[in-house]
């Protein structure tokens, strides 16, 4: 007997609610790629945030009782078992960043270490020797990748990476830029491994007056609303956030629609220059 469809998809995110809907707008955007979507289709989007294992619980019983049709899952840390648990279950799934680990699962993603390398390239091409990074977290796939990016681009070039770690925040951002001030690392250049911790960075260095781009260059990755307005506007790696949801919407509903899709889909980066290099 076939399946009762309900018309209805979940976009689920184990991220905390300040998280989701932060500064950077990064999965309100995915929401709206993804709603937009489904809506011109006439299916309903449910958004569920799955912080806690209580609440991850809760939601993978109403996806495996039949509530949704397909599932779209974004920001997974490590060895994440909500995956596989609704793969093992039957339920159609898609993720945005490709998953961590052995996990085969369709997904949308960009080519995190490429743009990276190209990024960090730039600035070791423009003179600036002493280029640190601020890696993402490293157990999410995205953070890892934009890590090897900049590690390539420096062991190419003979230089030695510097690296602190943030959790993609503003706050984080601050804090890795005084870190390195406080323990007199030489800083000429940073990459930022997301929009949000470079402008944290920006404010730390000017609090110290030093002059962006003069004494230190700066990049980040995401292009927010926010990185236009700096002071200066901040030179970052574009990524298609609103088409992360778009293209995923689309790709889990052929997977409901029985048809065969790609392993991945990788969308275009842009790299933008402003002044802070």
């Amino acid at each position: 007997m076939t399946k009762a469809t309900t018309n209805t998809y979940a976009l689920v995110i184990p991220e905390l609610e300040g998280r989701v809907f932060s500064e950077d707008a990064f999965f309100t955007r995915i929401m709206t790629g993804a709603r937009e979507e489904f809506s011109r289709e006439g299916k309903q989007l449910v958004v569920m945030l799955t912080p806690e294992r209580r609440s991850y619980e809760r939601s993978e019983r109403y996806i495996t009782d039949g509530h949704v049709d397909g599932v779209i899952i974004a920001s997974l840390h490590g060895a994440d078992s909500l995956p596989t648990t609704l793969i093992d279950a039957g339920v159609p799934l898609v993720a945005i960043v490709q998953p961590p680990g052995a996990q085969r699962i369709p997904y949308v993603d960009v080519d995190h270490e490429k743009s990276v390398y190209e990024a960090v390239r730039f600035l070791l091409d423009a003179g600036r020797s002493n280029v640190v990074t601020i890696a993402g977290p490293q157990d999410m796939f995205e953070g890892a990748e934009r890590l090897r990016g900049y590690e390539r681009a420096m062991r190419e070039a003979g230089e030695e990476p510097v690296i602190a770690y943030g959790d993609f925040t503003r706050a984080a951002g601050a804090q890795a830029m005084h870190d390195f001030l406080i323990d007199g690392i030489p800083v000429d250049a940073v990459f930022a491994a997301s929009d949000l911790m470079a402008l944290g960075a920006m404010e730390l260095l000017r609090k110290n007056s030093m002059r962006i781009p003069e004494d230190v260059a700066i990049i980040g990755f995401d292009d927010i609303r926010a990185a236009q307005h700096s002071d200066p506007p901040l030179t970052t790696i574009r990524q298609p956030v609103e088409d992360f949801g778009t293209v995923a919407a689309r790709q889990v509903m052929r997977i409901v629609a029985g048809e065969d899709v790609e392993e991945s889909v990788m969308l275009p980066t842009e790299f933008i220059v402003r002044q802070s290099t």
